[in-house]
């Protein structure tokens, strides 16, 4: 299965992915092989070039590995990835995300926000760039920000939206003294409010229930970016944005971006045949290798947003114990899982130690104590103390063998490689581990969302704002409602630090919040991370601004090639 990338935590709520395959801006890498001094990979690897040393014109082919038709990101059906790597340089988007998933204003649309406290909550003021407009002429302002907050507040569920996070917690929207001014206040504190607004759509696209869900099905009907929509193929599967003379900003450097729907068995082909100009590698070595080998090519290495973990079935008969849950964590080498995982792709190995943040993200701090080590002596010695007695190969309780089962995606080599490598590793303290594969569709319906396992294997889709999406991982399941907490495991404690972190504003507090809430987190011994999961793409080596951008949000403006006539 290949994954999508989700940045935007406003988005939807946090995505999960079964595939060790990868999914997906510090100088170029040709190719050779390369020594981190960090020992970890940068932020972002997009070869930088300044505007004045890229070639103004050139096409830029770009492929998707689906073909989207719905265009209202913010739709059930239009949250993808596929979809935010077209409109990002077609939307208004309010803040960009730096290589360390800061955000900042983008000053083409956003002069400043500012954030105050009020007596119930927050009040954000922005001030948008009075040139700012829409592909048909109409100033972007209030009634954009009226509309799609009205939309997205989930009080009217003929709007098929994909999430309401942040959005419900609007209390009022006023427009300001002046047209570029828009004041949105909120009923309390929401630490994320800088994921609101990005995409911004304008108020005719979110008027009526109607416009949302069908006015942007197959069409782009307004733009207002550097780049605007030329056409749909819908047969050739491609869909082509051109640059947009009425843009207002520094004018793009590119002539066009054509984006093809290529099947993944058929990228690395299409990229060595020069069909295409960039490719998404993921783990696939042996895609690496052959890009490797294309000539004119550069390989871009960076730290990606996304985690790979394993998750355990807490209300499980065996899992349900801590003690158990705590002895299968340190009795699984980490470090072994990654460095099999992460096999001939030149990248270091360094095992993940936070269950919000990512290495190379701002507030990330290893977390996982005495858990994050592979302790066997200590594995042994909590299944002693929870009953579970040396038996021959395998422990037993109650005539009950200390077996587990590992479902695994079939088709999916990673997934079974891991389940081997945890099968081998735990059978040195007693614990049987069943494979079980599975067909790759049926994993979340039919056994992760229903509790049918024990353990699985999967990604989580990171964002540049972790907190808010992240509770539906980690909240006290209330009856069958679990969201997305597959452990089906919680307590007050964690919701509480949750909470705290997500009412707070002051970035650096948020921080400290948040690792608290981790730390609860490695507690209840519930999701064990393994490693970030490393962003890979092949390029031409002139493309510039482009590659693996990890948390980085590139200006489309400014992506280019160096050496085209």
């Amino acid at each position: 299965m290949s994954p999508e990338r989700v940045r935007r935590a406003v988005a939807a709520a946090v995505l999960a992915v079964v595939a060790v395959a990868g999914s997906g801006c510090a100088g170029p890498s040709h190719g050779q092989s390369r020594t981190y001094a960090s020992g970890r990979l940068p932020a972002y690897d997009i070869n930088p070039v300044p505007r004045d040393r890229i070639t103004n014109g050139g096409t830029l082919r770009w492929p998707l590995p689906e073909f989207p038709t719905q265009w209202n990101f913010n739709h059930v059906n239009g949250t993808k990835g596929v979809v935010e790597q077209i409109v990002q340089g077609a939307l208004p988007y309010l803040m960009r995300a730096d290589e360390k998933a800061v955000p900042h204003p983008v000053r083409e649309y956003l002069q400043s926000a500012e954030l105050k406290r009020t007596e119930h909550g927050q009040s954000v003021t922005y001030r948008l760039n009075p040139r700012a407009r829409w592909s048909d002429g109409t100033p972007i302002g209030y009634r954009d920000f009226a509309a799609q907050a009205r939309a997205l507040s989930g009080r009217d569920p003929r709007y098929q939206v994909s999430t309401v996070t942040g959005y419900r917690q609007i209390e009022r929207i006023e427009p300001g003294p002046r047209g570029n001014v828009v004041k949105v206040t909120f009923n309390g504190t929401y630490a994320d409010w800088r994921t609101l607004f990005s995409p911004l759509y304008p108020a005719a696209a979110y008027s009526s229930p109607a416009a949302f869900n069908a006015a942007w099905v197959n069409r782009m009907p307004v733009t207002a970016g550097p780049f605007k929509l030329r056409g749909i193929d819908q047969t050739a599967k491609t869909v082509t944005m051109v640059r947009d003379p009425a843009w207002w900003g520094a004018p793009a450097k590119l002539d066009r971006i054509v984006y093809r729907t290529i099947d993944a068995g058929a990228v690395p082909g299409a990229f060595a045949n020069n069909e295409i100009d960039l490719m998404d590698i993921g783990l696939d070595a042996g895609a690496l290798h052959r890009a490797l080998r294309v000539p004119g090519a550069a390989v871009r290495r960076a730290g990606g947003p996304d985690w790979r973990q394993f998750t355990f079935n807490a209300a499980g008969p065996i899992l349900s114990d801590a003690r158990v849950r705590q002895a299968v964590m340190l009795g699984i080498d980490r470090r072994a899982i990654a460095r099999s995982d992460l096999s001939g792709l030149d990248v270091p190995v360094q095992t993940l130690g936070n269950h919000f943040y990512v290495n190379t993200q701002d507030g990330y701090q290893d977390n996982s104590g005495e858990l994050g080590g592979y302790d066997p002596a200590r594995a042994r010695r909590l299944l002693d103390e929870a009953g579970w007695a040396p038996h021959g190969k395998y422990r037993a309780k109650g005539g009950r063998v200390l077996a587990l089962r590992f479902v695994v995606p079939s088709g999916v080599p990673g997934g079974k490689q891991e389940g081997e490598l945890a099968r081998a590793l735990l059978e040195r303290v007693g614990v049987r581990v069943d494979i079980e594969p599975v067909p790759a569709d049926d994993v979340f319906d039919r056994y992760v969302t229903p509790g049918d396992f024990d353990i699985v294997p999967f990604s989580w889709l990171g964002t540049s704002f972790p907190v808010s999406p992240m509770k539906s991982v980690f909240a006290r399941p209330h009856g069958d409602r679990i969201q997305q907490n597959y452990t089906r495991t919680g307590t007050a404690a964690l919701d509480a630090a949750m909470d705290r972190a997500i009412a707070e504003v002051d970035p650096a507090k948020v921080h400290v919040l948040v690792n608290h809430a981790d730390r609860l987190v490695w507690r209840q011994a519930s999701v064990l991370p393994l490693y970030q999961r490393p962003q890979i793409f092949a390029t031409r080596a002139d493309l510039a601004n482009m590659g693996a951008c990890g948390f980085y949000e590139p200006a489309y403006q400014d992506i280019g090639f160096t050496n085209r006539a």
